[in-house]
């Protein structure tokens, strides 16, 4: 799988689909590289290095790709426990900035960051797992977040003629003398009041 990188834009965060391909942007103050691991109908990972980072955000923009594409992210860093930096390139991680996901955490003792065989030594969680996990956790879809509002138009009010209205259901409706009296209270009473 080829797959076209160009250096796209560090906002909005997460997977970004424009209609003709997805912006990628993930935050990281102290990652040394970021790769985007796209998925295959098939399941295979394929890698694409992110090329840019602006402010921390590493960024790219792929072309080809849409609605659909499950991802992940490896995030290449330095592993020092100790000063709490625990970059592992072994994990697949899930983009904290996804609108979908697919898939469940499953236990296996891939999904930790240090070696299993190792809860009985006090530093256990000071070692790094090797193991990759990328079959038991979660991954991130791209999304089409295109809605089709018909033929509303915003109102185009300017504020300082805006009234906002707030409105308490139950108050509003109880003894609304119009609505028969099971709908006096509940939400399906608003609409008829």
């Amino acid at each position: 799988m080829s797959v076209a990188v160009w250096p796209g834009r560090s906002h909005p965060l997460g997977a970004t689909w424009d209609g003709q391909g997805t912006n990628f942007a993930i935050f990281s103050e102290n990652a040394t590289a970021v790769e985007l691991c796209l998925f295959d109908p098939q399941g295979n990972e394929h890698k694409v290095a992110l090329p840019e980072m602006t402010n921390h955000v590493w960024h790219g923009y792929l072309p080809d790709v849409g609605p659909g594409q499950h991802y992940g992210y490896r995030v290449h860093g330095p592993y020092k426990p100790k000063s709490g930096k625990r970059f592992n390139a072994d994990k697949l991680l899930l983009d904290p900035y996804a609108l979908a996901i697919s898939g469940d955490m499953k236990f296996s003792p891939a999904i930790f960051g240090f070696p299993m065989d190792r809860f009985a030594d006090s530093d256990r969680d000071l070692e790094k797992s090797t193991l990759d996990d990328e079959s038991f956790v979660p991954k991130g879809i791209v999304v089409d977040k295109k809605f089709d509002w018909g033929h509303d138009r915003h109102p185009e009010t300017p504020w300082h003629e805006t009234i906002i209205y707030e409105v308490q259901v139950k108050g509003f409706t109880r003894k609304h003398p119009e609505l028969p009296l099971e709908l006096q209270g509940p939400y399906s009473g608003i609409r008829l009041a």
